[in-house]
């Protein structure tokens, strides 16, 4: 039996996103299997779980194993804590100072890798008798945020030393895990690091979702982000192990028309299409204000009622449509874009010349979500 959830949004539109609940928890029981016993597992729950709605999904993530979850801002953060998330949570990028109190009440964790930080931590642990949780980022190699490795020792021991701060972990970003030789150099800075302080108690981790899959490196937590979904990162050619994934999203929307194209028309703006023979054409109500980018016009698929049908003429603002010649179908019947078995964003990355975490994250913008299990 399905079971379904819907998020609490617009739910007066004839399309939407579903989300398979159960096929998140079978991801995470397969990456589990690759993952030492004695490491902790951080979900990254950024960018809304890459658009698929975190605080809905927060809850399968740690009945299914995971231990921590990793957001991108203190807001995000704030939204697990509202639905009642009590797990830990960490900032992985950088927050403004201000919000550091709002951080420490909420029992958030943060990454430091200033002095302005730390100088901001002690007014919040002044005014408010709050020990703020911090991780130290440090920048091996990818130039984003974060102290130098080279300056990490002697920050690092800065922080052991502030007693108005609860002293977490340490952590890093790999830049290119796919690529072997750079993610070494990268490895080899911070190993320079971490073998010349007391870890003890400290949470050290470095490993994304690519580098879990194919290096052993010093650390004892390790935060997957996309694979959780279903997809697969760029990997280097040698890994320790692939989990077997299923794609949890998928992209439906029902038909609003269905009409006749005659011989020598065109469908949509600048008739990118013409039909050299008469085309029976369905219109959905998805474009590209959903998050379905108009240059894979005329380039990607749809199942309905098990046929395969093509999609037709440019995709607009808020429909397109679709060559549906020689499949029985009326109003109401529902096309799907997306799914977790033959239609793949993977497909859809490659036609777009991007990655797959783009396009799952542009998928959120008026789509209404529906849970399944």
């Amino acid at each position: 039996m399905k079971n379904i959830r819907q998020s609490n949004v617009n739910i007066h539109k004839d399309a939407w996103v579903e989300i398979n609940l159960e096929a998140l928890a079978q991801n995470i029981q397969e990456i589990k299997k690759g993952i030492p016993d004695n490491k902790k597992f951080m979900a990254i729950v950024k960018a809304d779980a890459y658009g698929h709605g975190a605080s809905m999904i927060a809850q399968t993530m740690l009945a299914s194993g995971v231990d921590a979850l990793g957001v991108s801002s203190v807001d995000e953060g704030l939204d697990l804590r509202n639905v009642k998330i009590k797990c830990p949570i960490l900032v992985v990028g950088a927050i403004p100072l201000w919000a550091i109190e709002s951080a420490a009440q909420n029992d958030i964790a943060f990454s430091i890798f200033n002095d302005e930080h730390l100088n901001a931590c002690k007014d919040v642990f002044e005014r408010t008798g709050i020990k703020p949780k911090v991780h130290v980022k440090i920048d091996t190699g990818m130039n984003r945020i974060g102290v130098r490795s080279e300056s990490a020792k002697d920050y690092i021991d800065k922080v052991k030393k502030a007693d108005y701060l609860n002293f977490e972990g340490i952590f890093t970003h790999l830049a290119s895990a796919e690529e072997q030789e750079e993610t070494s150099k990268q490895i080899a800075r911070w190993n320079s690091v971490i073998d010349n302080i007391d870890t003890t108690g400290l949470l050290i981790h470095i490993q994304n979702t690519a580098a879990t899959f194919a290096y052993d490196i010093k650390s004892n937590m390790v935060r997957v982000g996309i694979s959780l979904y279903g997809l697969y990162p760029d990997l280097p050619p040698k890994v320790n192990y692939k989990p077997k994934l299923k794609q949890i999203m998928s992209l439906k929307g029902r038909i609003t028309n269905i009409h006749e194209v005659k011989a020598g028309e065109g469908v949509s703006y600048s008739h990118k299409f013409i039909a050299f023979e008469p085309v029976k054409a369905a219109t959905i109500p998805v474009g590209y204000a959903d998050g379905v980018a108009r240059n894979l016009s005329n380039k990607i698929y749809g199942i309905l009622n098990g046929q395969k049908v093509r999609q037709i003429g440019n995709i607009t603002m808020d429909q397109m449509m679709f060559d549906i010649s020689g499949v029985e179908a009326q109003v109401g019947d529902v096309i799907t874009l997306l799914d977790g078995e033959n239609l793949s964003l993977d497909t859809w990355a490659q036609i777009l010349d991007t990655i797959n975490y783009e396009l799952t994250c542009r998928l959120k913008v008026r789509l209404p979500r529906i849970y399944t299990r």
